[in-house]
């Protein structure tokens, strides 16, 4: 067995392992379960697959989001480790195959979403498996006192029974000593180990600022702070009005949100990445996975839904130790605002249960049936159909891929058909007149036979690794196509895609879930009640306000936040009051003077705070005013 820092150094290039970092890994290699609570940015992954490649086996990892396992499993591919993750909606057949190659493939990390392990086949094929650690990343979701409940996590423990003797580690960003305490309990971790790295981030100034104009206020920023930047806001629309912004005004931003195609999604991400644009505005969409270590600046536009989510997203800033900032603007409106998006527009269990039988009906699910089905559809149409609350309807929708009943993608996806109205010659003729576009047409007329005689329906995604070109760049020619009259190109967006996880059962699959809908309710309005005493508290240090929400005690402000500034200035103006009195009382105790003459012999410039200090004075009667209009002292 290699050392852990050896490992470290050859397959991720460190000579040394961040706090606790290693004491957790050796805690998982000597067969305790472990409780880890890290910071974002805090290096959770390496906990858990440096002792998967340390040790013999295969290690299996409970994550709750697929874009977070396939960024992952690609980072550890790059790094020569094998990792396998299990995509959603794909066949029996398919995951049969998957699951093989972990059994025989010497693969040493598995990433299976908590839905997985309800699976039959997956349950069984794991019990063929050599695993040699079971992680459980974001473990808060285990917790329906957590952010982000998600009950499937519930269910971790049955597979856990079934390999008692496996380590387990569980790992999170963000839990309160609540949330703790449910997550030692569900997953039922023996004699376990507990680390908790601080959650103070003392080169991270929390900055809450009061702004009714907050495109001035961004310029500002990020005039003062050139380095990478995050603006979080809460809708597509928003995130692309922001980047026009910036971009007019001189600063590069690309905007970024799960209403893009793959293709814009990760040029966009790499130009930000490379530093080739300074701002990335972005909604939720943009987040875990994200690892960046010079984002100088995260600015919060509109307010976030909890404590959680803005401690993460804040958290993404100065994770190189250099000076960074986090900042939230806000005005009046804003609070109402919250409350409109997040807790007004709560589904109740009646009006999820109505939305379960809609989409069941919208795609002709009959009962007994649907289950690992994958449909991809337009959420505004969905709705339009319906006549249903778009915001109530996604918020339902949330709550049925939290609780187990569909899985819920955003996706952008286009169904198209594509007939050719031209002869074969003249096609020739018209790409000879048309250079650039001539490889992907070929290659639709290689894969398309017959589309010269009827309308066939074509997969953008095929043809653009056929074509070695983006897909944005095949759906562009043939829209060109169908401008100058060369085909007939219809197609359909779609941007949401969901899987039933259960069988239509329109009862037996709402009932079960119902009292955990309505604590998730209540929590989400917990959630933003605390919040809003966060914006709202002006005397407490913002770090100290943060840790106390996540039960660490500090008693030292941390002298950078908006609250200890302008305690600073607060002293710092008496100070100077305290000086420019005693000067004026000096001067006023020989003869009486003018306040422009005390002006000149202060020599001060600041005329207000020289009258200021004169008024304080005459309140207290330590001077007067002659019949002349000039200060003498009592």
């Amino acid at each position: 067995m290699q050392n852990p820092t050896e490992i470290l150094e050859k397959y991720w290039g460190y000579q040394s392992f961040r706090p606790n970092q290693e004491e957790i890994i050796k805690s998982v290699i000597n067969g305790k379960d472990t409780l880890a609570l890290l910071p974002t940015g805090g290096g959770k992954s390496i906990c858990y697959q440096l002792p998967a490649v340390l040790q013999a086996g295969i290690a299996i990892v409970v994550s709750p989001l697929l874009s977070l396992m396939k960024d992952q499993v690609m980072q550890l591919t790059n790094r020569g480790i094998k990792a396998l993750y299990i995509p959603a909606g794909i066949s029996y057949t398919d995951l049969d195959k998957l699951l093989d190659n972990c059994i025989y493939g010497n693969y040493k990390l598995l990433y299976l979403s908590p839905e997985r392990l309800q699976q039959e086949l997956v349950l069984e094929r794991l019990k063929q498996m050599p695993v040699s650690l079971l992680a459980i990343d974001e473990a808060h979701c285990i917790s329906q006192w957590g952010h982000d409940f998600r009950p499937a996590y519930r269910n971790i423990i049955s597979f856990r029974e079934s390999i008692p003797d496996i380590t387990c580690i569980a790992l999170t960003a963000t839990a309160t000593a609540k949330v703790q305490q449910d997550i030692v309990e569900q997953l039922k971790l023996k004699e376990y180990k507990f680390f908790q790295t601080s959650f103070e981030r003392k080169n991270l100034a929390y900055r809450v600022l009061a702004e009714e104009d907050k495109h001035y206020r961004i310029l500002d920023i990020l005039k003062k702070n050139t380095r990478s930047a995050i603006i979080y806001v809460r809708s597509r629309k928003t995130a692309q009005t922001y980047a026009d912004f910036l971009q007019s005004r001189g600063i590069t931003a690309h905007h970024y949100h799960g209403g893009l195609g793959n293709d814009k999604r990760n040029a966009n991400f790499l130009d930000w990445a490379s530093n080739k644009v300074q701002v990335m505005v972005a909604t939720n969409a943009f987040g875990m996975g994200i690892d960046k270590p010079d984002v100088q600046t995260v600015i919060h536009v509109e307010l976030p839904e909890s404590i959680e989510s803005y401690f993460q997203e804040a958290g993404r800033a100065g994770r190189d130790g250099n000076a960074a900032y986090s900042f939230v603007l806000y005005s009046p409106a804003d609070k109402e605002r919250l409350y409109n998006q997040f807790i007004r527009i709560l589904p109740s269990v009646d009006y999820v249960r109505q939305v379960y039988k809609k989409l069941n009906s919208y795609f002709q699910i009959s009962y007994g049936e649907g289950e690992q089905e994958v449909f991809r559809f337009n959420f505004m149409d969905f709705c339009s159909t319906y006549k249903l609350n778009t915001l109530i309807t996604y918020n339902a929708l949330q709550l049925l891929d939290r609780n187990s009943v569909i899985t819920l993608a955003q996706e952008f996806f286009r169904k198209a058909t594509l007939q050719l109205k031209i002869s074969n010659i003249a096609l020739s003729f018209y790409l000879i007149k048309n250079p650039g576009i001539d490889e992907v047409v070929k290659n639709i007329l290689r894969t398309y036979g017959g589309i010269f005689d009827q309308k066939l329906a074509v997969d953008h995604t095929v043809i653009a690794q056929k074509s070695n070109v983006g897909v944005s760049r095949v759906h562009d020619i043939l829209l060109q196509l169908d401008k100058d009259d060369i085909a007939i190109y219809e197609h359909i967006n779609y941007d949401t895609s969901i899987t039933f996880l259960v069988p239509r059962e329109d009862e037996r699959v709402i009932n079960p879930i119902a009292a955990d809908i309505r604590a998730q309710n209540s929590r989400k309005e917990e959630q933003a009640n605390a919040l809003l005493t966060y914006i709202d508290e002006k005397s407490i240090c913002r770090s100290i306000q943060l840790l106390a929400y996540f039960g660490e005690n500090k008693s030292e402000p941390c002298g950078i936040c908006d609250v200890c500034m302008r305690a600073k200035r607060k002293t710092a103006s008496r100070e100077k009051n305290g000086e420019i009195e005693a000067k004026i009382l000096l001067l006023l105790a020989e003869n009486a003077i003018s306040s422009r003459a005390l002006a000149q012999k202060i020599n001060t410039t600041e005329e207000n705070k020289l009258l200021e200090v004169l008024k304080t004075l005459l309140q207290k009667r330590l001077i007067y005013i002659t019949a002349d209009n000039q200060y003498k002292k009592v």
